[in-house]
């Protein structure tokens, strides 16, 4: 659930991304109420109740609807606590969440059925090398969390213990790449490891049946497995090869609602911001507001996994959301370097700090 799809649904994006393009966003809308793409201040929900007793019209809020990467998480407290808690509404805004459906949140906001997205640094990399008009607003997590785990029996304390041992992924050349990134510093042969597409086979059924080891984002597999008694080892990618410490996820807009509604852009990362704010400082009931927002969620493993990723929001920048350049053209002039990527990136047009409030 959640979290274990991500990985593989955000190098299948890179995959894909060409097609997409600029697209009119004529997909269907995966199950998303409505299939028109809404336009700004054509929303039917209703504008949200002021104060009892009050003789003025109620406050008229501006709709926006974000799209997340994948089915609700912890990546995504923030956004829910800033709805929940009144933030949104706080800066005029009525705010829909919604999931990304077939179409993936990038093509949604390229097409502009959603003002805002959720997406990560590796696919953005590639959707602005295809001129999709996409930019990342800010860093959801400040550094890379994600990693290759395996069980703790299959004895894979270092890179080079990969060797002989079998990977489970999705067929995406990022993968072997980034194996063999932090298996050759450390003396390991990524050609002896083999390789196994498991689709979307769930981590822990895996693990038990033909592989052993995968990548996963240890905030949500990785407490899952401390909850089950199924210890990893985990190996970051961000230990190993500093250009691997990229942004993921981050939050994404298109160059048109920049252009055309920045008010909005700065309005919607302003409640944004405090609602993440709000999760590192109040880790436990962060939790309990996603829980409540979202039912479906185991709410033991929803509290575990928010006190773990709450203090890695934001960890050592000067803000929450915060970017770099240098964190951008790292890992682009590696893809590059490797032929992954056509032509070099143009890092200081795919992110913005504009919007972020100041202050945090």
């Amino acid at each position: 659930m959640g979290v274990k799809k991500v990985l593989p649904l955000l190098l299948s994006t890179m995959l894909v991304i060409v097609m997409a393009g600029c697209g009119n966003g004529n997909g269907n809308p995966g199950g998303n109420a409505g299939g028109s793409t809404p336009a700004a201040g054509n929303s039917t929900a209703a504008p949200e109740a002021t104060a009892a007793g009050t003789t003025n019209a109620p406050k008229e809020l501006t709709p926006v609807k974000i799209a997340l990467d994948w089915t609700p998480n912890t990546n995504h407290t923030g956004l829910y606590t800033a709805k929940e808690l009144g933030y949104y509404a706080e800066e005029g805004l009525d705010v829909e969440i919604v999931q990304p459906g077939a179409a993936g949140s990038d093509t949604m906001v390229t097409s502009g059925e959603a003002q805002f997205g959720i997406s990560a640094q590796e696919a953005l990399t590639l959707a602005r090398l295809q001129d999709v008009p996409l930019v990342s607003i800010a860093a959801i997590i400040q550094h890379n969390t994600s990693g290759f785990a395996a069980p703790k029996d299959r004895n894979i304390k270092t890179p080079k213990d990969f060797e002989g041992k079998t990977y489970g992924g999705w067929g995406s050349p990022a993968e072997e790449a980034a194996m063999k990134a932090i298996m050759d510093p450390d003396g390991g042969d990524v050609s002896k490891v083999k390789l196994v597409n498991i689709g979307e086979a769930d981590f822990f059924t895996a693990v038990k049946r033909d592989i052993d080891f995968a990548w996963i984002f240890y905030a949500w597999t990785g407490i899952e497995a401390e909850l089950r008694g199924e210890p990893l080892d985990m190996l970051y990618l961000k230990d190993y090869a500093p250009q691997l410490d990229y942004y993921t996820p981050v939050l994404t807009t298109s160059e048109k609602e920049i252009a055309e509604h920045p008010e909005v852009v700065k309005a919607f990362l302003k409640a944004t911001s405090k609602g993440y704010q709000y999760a590192i400082d109040n880790p436990e009931e962060a939790a309990t507001v996603l829980s409540d927002a979202v039912p479906d969620l185991d709410p033991e493993l929803v509290l575990a996994s928010q006190k773990w990723l709450s203090p890695k929001y934001k960890d050592d920048a000067v803000r929450w959301g915060e970017q770099k350049t240098e964190v951008w053209q790292n890992y682009a002039d590696w893809m590059y370097g490797l032929k992954l990527l056509d032509k070099p990136l143009d890092a200081a047009s795919t992110f913005t700090n504009e919007f972020l409030p100041e202050g945090q």
